[in-house]
């Protein structure tokens, strides 16, 4: 028993009329009426009782255009997921992100995907750059947004947003009345950063900004998450450089303050396995990024 033969047992069913069955499937009737015998032969049964004037299903033929409709429609409920998914329009994606694109990134990317492509399955999960590198390298995790990503063997990047640098200072910091400052201007200064050990790239990235222009990386303070570093720096441990999204983070006694330097950027990126490149799936993903930074307020 194969599905065309379902599918011509059904137009029969339903004509009750083997000619206009034939001409609803653009066939010609005896090839019809050899099928339908050969799907009586597949089922030991007679489906059709047949005379000159009419076409009647029997009590076995009742039964059947039952299944065979119910398995017709699955069949075709199939091959929609199927399409669905060769377009990137359904599957798994577990997705990693780190905590600074959780303000700026991730919630208008969750939108776009849900609004846009609702059969994907997206599961987050909250990870370090290089945490993320690790998990994709393992298959654990398709793609994660990240900061100053590394050249990784088997990693891809697609760079999404090129976000600016600001120093976060106390209300009452010598610096805090002044606009904007360069990064020469933190000379001396002592800082609040990551522990290099947790989040290398973020960390690397600003220590190579600051001794480009002969500043110090003094750091007298490590914490592991941006509300907590910029909560000591009003505390008047020290100051902060930080991505510009942080200005979300409204904490008294402290203020941002523009870098003037064009150098003062962080490059955050999609990045996926290189054997995924082709995937549709992470076509999507890269979509809804792009449709993501051209919502208001994104850049």
């Amino acid at each position: 028993m194969n599905l065309r033969r379902l599918e011509l047992f059904v137009a029969v069913a339903e004509e009750l009329h083997f000619n206009r069955a034939a001409q609803r499937l653009h066939m010609a009737q005896p090839p019809l009426s050899q099928q339908i015998r050969k799907l009586e032969e597949e089922c030991k049964v007679a489906l059709f009782v047949r005379n000159s004037r009419n076409v009647e299903l029997t009590a076995e033929g009742e039964v059947l255009l039952e299944h065979a409709r119910r398995v017709l429609s699955q069949y075709a409920v199939m091959e929609t997921a199927l399409k669905h998914a060769k377009n990137g329009e359904l599957g798994r994606l577990r997705l990693g992100f780190v905590s600074s694109a959780a303000i700026t990134m991730v919630p208008g990317l969750v939108r776009q995907l849900r609004a846009q492509w609702p059969g994907i399955d997206l599961q987050l999960r909250e990870e370090t750059t290089d945490v993320q590198l690790e998990l994709i390298a393992a298959g654990v995790l398709d793609a994660g947004i990240a900061r100053e990503v590394r050249t990784v063997p088997g990693i891809s990047a697609t760079v999404i947003r090129h976000e600016t640098l600001v120093v976060a200072v106390a209300a009452d910091h010598r610096l805090a009345s002044r606009a904007t400052v360069s990064l020469k201007d933190l000379h001396g200064e002592a800082f609040i950063a990551f522990p290099r050990s947790r989040i290398s790239s973020l960390f690397d990235h600003i220590s190579a900004l600051l001794h480009a222009v002969g500043v110090d990386f003094d750091i007298v303070q490590e914490a592991v998450q941006f509300p907590t570093i910029l909560g000591l720096v009003a505390a008047h441990l020290g100051i902060a450089v930080v991505p510009e999204s942080m200005r979300a983070f409204i904490i008294p006694g402290l203020v941002y303050l523009d870098l003037q330097d064009t150098t003062a950027i962080s490059t955050v990126s999609l990045i996926y396995s290189t054997d995924m490149s082709d995937s549709p799936l992470i076509t999507k993903v890269q979509e809804a990024c792009q449709q993501t930074m051209r919502e208001p307020g994104s850049t």
